[in-house]
């Protein structure tokens, strides 16, 4: 009996302690699993964080880009704009640049058209060729014009000025012919006389020469110095003998006979 009590016991007791050992080793187990648990959120919490952070970290770095970018357009805008003004300026410095040109062209041309005016050009009259400034020719083709119309009294006075005015002109010994002819016409025949004389004292080849003496054979006529008129008749045929002049000389010199 005591022995079944014993064995009882025993068994009892190695069930008691399996039993025992079992809770232990399940407690253990969950002890195990709670601390891994915990280890695996801890690890999904620093991942977390750590996505969390690189979101945040990708966030400013996006918003970084994207001011960027907006700085980037700006600039890229401020240089369009700049681009078109510099276009607008080109274009504007071409047309100030082509207005200066034609401006300078048209100022060229109108200081050679005044420089034109006061450069001797090369004249013919009676036969003789000379340089004569153009304000010259238009005064000399003026006063003749003036004389031309038949208005001796004002053709006196502007041939009169223009022989003043231009005392070594080419057109002098012209100018003294027809200026003593206009004395003759308003009957100062003095000083139609002394005008024939200068014309014939400045230009004795002159090809109006003889006209002038056969003038002052007139005037002196007209004077009744008839003695001086046969006296310059005979010196016209002697200095121009084969002028038409000179047979007209002769012709009147006979009648003086």
């Amino acid at each position: 009996m005591r022995g079944t009590s014993l064995g009882g016991l025993a068994q009892r007791l190695l069930t008691a302690g399996l039993l025992a050992l079992s809770l232990a080793g399940a407690s253990q187990a969950g002890l195990l699993e709670d601390d891994e648990a915990r280890r695996a959120i801890l690890d999904l919490r620093q991942r977390l964080e750590a996505s969390n952070n690189n979101i945040k970290a990708m966030g400013e770095e996006n918003a970084q880009l994207r001011r960027a970018l907006l700085d980037l357009q700006g600039q890229i805008d401020g240089l369009k704009s700049d681009i078109s003004k510099g276009r607008g300026q080109q274009e504007q410095l071409a047309r100030d640049l082509s207005d200066l040109q034609q401006r300078h062209k048209d100022t060229q041309a109108g200081l050679d058209e005044r420089l034109r005016k006061f450069e001797p050009v090369k004249v013919t009259v009676d036969g003789r060729e000379f340089a004569a400034d153009a304000a010259e020719k238009r005064d000399y083709e003026q006063a003749l014009e003036v004389f031309r119309k038949g208005d001796f009294a004002a053709a006196r006075s502007v041939l009169a000025a223009f022989v003043q005015r231009y005392g070594q002109s080419g057109y002098l010994p012209s100018a003294l012919f027809w200026l003593g002819n206009a004395e003759y016409a308003t009957k100062d025949y003095k000083e139609s006389m002394t005008r024939f004389r200068q014309m014939l004292a400045a230009a004795p080849a002159h090809v109006r020469a003889p006209e002038a003496m056969l003038a002052i054979s007139n005037v002196q006529l007209e004077l009744k110095d008839s003695k001086g008129a046969r006296k310059t008749l005979e010196e016209l045929i002697k200095t121009y003998p084969d002028s038409e002049t000179a047979q007209a000389a002769k012709d009147r010199l006979a009648r003086l006979r």
